[in-house]
């Protein structure tokens, strides 16, 4: 028996019914179905440390409706989810409530008792993001989610270190790196911002060698005069050049510099001379590897100078010294001038501390020897993006990848497996045990000492997600039918850091690209197209939003502005209209709650014999056809608008007031009775992977379903109609859809002294049928047949529809222009002479298809008899 619905839809009370009856049921649980065809999409792994974001909101929706879709259309669908340790997010909060509750540093407790700390945090707090994903009404499964530290994906991580370790690709370099001086640990590029500031450039005089002659080099980092080894001029700069192959001391150095010609050196950017210090800038360092220069490292961990520096400036940060050094290169005289400059300096994102190009050893895999395997892919068609434009950002990057460097110097994540021993062997192993054992081999006289101190890059576990996850390097039972998995949705701002990579590891190790196809989702940005920041203070709470309207709300509303290549421009108002959508489905079962429908067992669409219930069938099944195929091309936008218009236009406006006229005669309820409530089932079925929860409710309260609509197949069948039925109902279709447009033009919603007129001299078999409901629904006073134009000299407005010359007449005489009519007719004209053209051009007829040709003679047939019509 249905429930009587409430007059509003209370979305609060209903998610946190649903998000725990969900729960409780196990609604959500993956069941490996051996004969069933597979559907796999790996959940990106959020933070540990994350909470909901609006990016969050849209990558997971967009996921969330790709498994339910999948689901209704009969696969066996696993939806892998899990969770990133964040190494680097997580210590900082982890150390952070160390210092608060215990007043202590991680440093003073050691290693094992800190991330003993760190489990501990975990299990408190590292579920927040997972109870927040669950807020957002997705269908996961959480008992079947991976934890990148979890012992299976450690054992996946070694596994890979040591196999590409010992193919050389992976060895450890002393190279300069992205160091940051507050977390004294290296960070990826993802970890660095670049950020405009106003600086000041500063003009300093270097003394030439031998010489009482001075050049100028103009450096925004004075602080860096102690690692000048060399300065470079541009061979064409006849000012300068004469001093190619000289000598210059470096100022405060007891030592000279060689000067040498290098195009680097742009004579349009400050003096045109540049000062080169290899070990602490990163085009500095390709010069100095090219000119043999000395690498002279003048900073410790801490951004402070070193002892490479003389004795007054050690230990002074780099800013402090910064101020010693241009005071003092004052007094001398030596700084010619400064002035202002606008630059980019690198920030780190955890810290927002400057960044320092830093020489130190570390972990590198040679990426571009892995990437030989993307691009023989690339040959072959392997890599699919949608949309398509972001495989020349991804070959972009695949062309001009550098040394990966996979060390970090901090204590939470994956543990580097190399141990060292007393006699200073290096050992490369999966575990301790093993280690042991190969040491037995090499050097039995020797004993591990220790374990390399650095973990590895949190990438580096997450590049190896989508097989790591399901098993592997076992060959499990869901390795095998899962991998590769189908799809993968994620931000553009990651192809390289985790897209390149996985498929990196994934040809490495598998032999196969890990995901069919890639789609990369739209930028979220505020209604201004603004990106979003805290600074500018324009971020969109997702949880503050599903507060405010609703989940299906904010879903929809994502789903809509999904357009593929555009970015996204949210607002407060798009949501609220969404929600209003929500209400005209949530009033529509309320219509259908008073009338008392129901759908019997025994309903079969095809025996309709009302033209409105074969037509709104037949708009529901091209509906869902629009959907599937927009789905298996990722347009979610589409599909929210096939749905939208289908519901909003068709359903609700027009097949309910249908409806209203047929439910006064008792013999019509049964067919409308079952018919209504068979579309408003499927409706509510196609839409629930949009909007789950209101569906959810509307399905259970109307007794439509007895199971979760998770489980519920699509599977409404093509309407068996004759053509001549289609027609009537296409021709039917088009005239209330112009009835309505042209009842608008006249200002006039409602006239009842109005009357439409049928030029035609025998009666059109589609408009007899339906004369009373055209008349009902439009508030015509009667439906005329004429053969003349001139027997109506009433005002109104022409149109055809299906070759059939109509005219909305008024009793009452208003001014309407002839604006439409005119576009109309010149519409007809150009048509004409497009066909005419065609059809008169040789080559065409002779290459063309014979059905292409009758085709256009058709065409040009309807356009002459529409032109006449209208010109009458």
């Amino acid at each position: 028996m249905t429930k009587d619905l409430e007059k509003r839809f209370n979305f609060k009370e209903v998610e946190e019914f649903y998000i725990n009856l969900w729960e409780k049921h196990k609604t959500f649980q993956f069941k490996e179905e051996k004969d069933k065809k597979k559907f796999c999409i790996m959940m990106p792994p959020p933070n540990v440390t994350g909470s909901l974001h609006i990016g969050h909101a849209l990558t997971f929706t967009l996921q969330d409706i790709l498994v339910r879709f999948n689901k209704k259309l009969g696969l066996n669908v696993l939806w892998q989810p899990g969770v990133d340790h964040a190494g680097i997010a997580t210590e900082i909060i982890v150390e952070q409530n160390l210092l608060k509750e215990k007043n202590l540093k991680k440093k003073e407790i050691g290693r094992e008792k800190f991330l003993n700390e760190v489990w501990e945090w975990k299990k408190i707090s590292g579920n927040k993001i997972i109870d927040q994903l669950k807020k957002l009404g997705t269908c996961v499964d959480w008992s079947m989610a991976r934890f990148t530290l979890d012992e299976g994906l450690c054992e996946s991580v070694n596994s890979v270190f040591v196999e590409l370790y010992n193919k050389g690709l992976i060895y450890r370099d002393k190279k300069l790196i992205n160091w940051d001086p507050v977390l004294e640990t290296a960070v990826s590029d993802l970890e660095v911002k670049q950020k405009n500031i106003k600086g000041k450039l500063w003009f300093i005089k270097y003394k030439i060698c031998k010489s009482e002659e001075y050049i100028i080099v103009a450096t925004t980092r004075p602080e860096t005069i102690f690692g000048d080894t060399g300065i470079a001029i541009h061979p064409k700069n006849n000012k300068y050049k004469k001093f190619i192959g000289k000598e210059a001391e470096v100022p405060f150095c007891k030592r000279s510099v060689p000067i040498f010609a290098d195009s680097y050196a742009d004579p349009e950017k400050g003096s045109g001379i540049v000062k080169i210090t290899p070990a602490h800038d990163f085009n500095d360092f390709l010069l100095g590897k090219k000119h043999k220069l000395k690498f002279i490292n003048i900073f410790d961990k801490n951004a402070k100078l070193n002892k490479n520096v003389p004795s007054e400036f050690q230990g002074k940060d780099r800013y402090e010294a910064r101020k010693i050094i241009l005071q003092s290169l004052k007094e001398k005289k030596l700084i010619v001038k400064d002035e202002l400059n606008v630059m980019t300096i690198p920030v780190g994102d955890r810290t927002g501390t400057v960044i320092e190009p830093y020489l130190t050893e570390q972990w590198f895999v040679n990426s571009k020897e892995l990437c030989r395997e993307i691009n023989a892919s690339l040959k072959k068609k392997e890599i699919s993006f949608v949309p398509p434009l972001w495989i020349n950002t991804f070959k972009h990057w695949i062309k001009n990848i550098e040394p990966w460097c996979i060390s970090r110097q901090i204590w939470w994540g994956h543990r580097i497996p190399v141990w060292y021993t007393n006699n200073g062997d290096v050992i490369v192993a999966k575990n301790l045990k093993e280690a042991e054992k190969k040491l037995k081999k090499i050097n039995p006289d020797s004993k591990i000492t220790h374990q390399d101190s650095d973990v590895l890059d949190t990438w580096f576990s997450s590049a190896l997600w989508p097989f790591s996850t399901l098993g592997w390097p076992e060959k499990t039972q869901l390795f095998k039918k899962f991998y590769p998995t189908d799809v993968l949705v994620t931000g553009f701002d990651i192809i390289f850091f985790w897209v390149a990579r996985m498929i990196m590891m994934g040809l490495q190790f598998t032999n196969s690209v890990p995901f069919k196809k890639i789609y990369i989702h739209p930028l979220v940005k505020d209604d201004k197209g603004e990106k979003m920041s805290k600074s500018k203070g324009n971020v969109i709470d997702p949880l503050e939003l599903i507060n405010l309207y609703g989940c299906d709300a904010l879903r929809f509303t994502l789903t809509n502005l999904s357009t593929q290549g555009q970015d996204i421009k949210l607002s407060n108002k798009l949501v609220e209209n969404s929600r209003n959508f929500i209400t005209k489905l949530w009033n529509a079962a309320r219509f259908s709650n008073f009338n008392k429908f129901s759908l019997s067992k025994n309903y079969s669409p095809n025996k309709n014999k009302l033209l409105i219930n074969v037509w709104i069938i037949f708009r529901l099944y091209q509906t869902q056809e629009k959907v599937i195929k927009n789905l298996k091309n990722f347009k979610f936008n589409l599909i929210s608008m096939d749905l939208y218009h289908f519901i909003w236009n068709d359903f609700c406006d027009l097949y309910i007031e249908f409806c209203k006229h047929y439910l006064t005669q008792q013999k019509n309820f049964e067919e409308i009775s079952n018919t209504f409530s068979f579309v408003f089932k499927v409706i509510l079925n196609l839409i629930n992977p949009i909007i789950p929860f209101v569906t959810e409710k509307l399905s259970s309260d109307l007794n439509f379903s007895t199971q979760s609509l998770y489980d519920e197949l699509i599977e409404i069948k093509k309407p068996k109609i004759t053509k001549e039925l289609s027609k009537g109902i296409k021709s039917f279709e088009n005239l209330v859809d112009l009835l309505r447009k042209v009842r608008i033009e006249l200002n006039k919603e409602k006239n009842p002294k109005s009357k439409l007129v049928v030029f035609s001299k025998i009666k059109v078999p589609w408009i007899e049928d339906n004369q009373n409901l055209i008349i009902k629904s439009f508030d015509i006073q009667e439906v005329l047949y004429s053969s003349r134009d001139e027997d109506m000299e009433k005002s109104g407005k022409s149109f055809i529809v299906a070759q059939v010359k109509f005219k909305l007449a008024l009793e009452l005489p208003i001014e309407v222009g002839n604006k439409e009519n005119n576009k109309q007719i010149q519409f007809y004209k150009d048509e004409i002479i497009f066909f005419e053209n065609k059809l008169n051009n040789i080559n065409f007829v002779k290459k063309a298809p014979k059905k292409i040709i009758q085709e256009h003679k058709i065409k040009l047939e309807n356009a002459r008899r529409s032109l006449k019509l209208l010109s009458k």
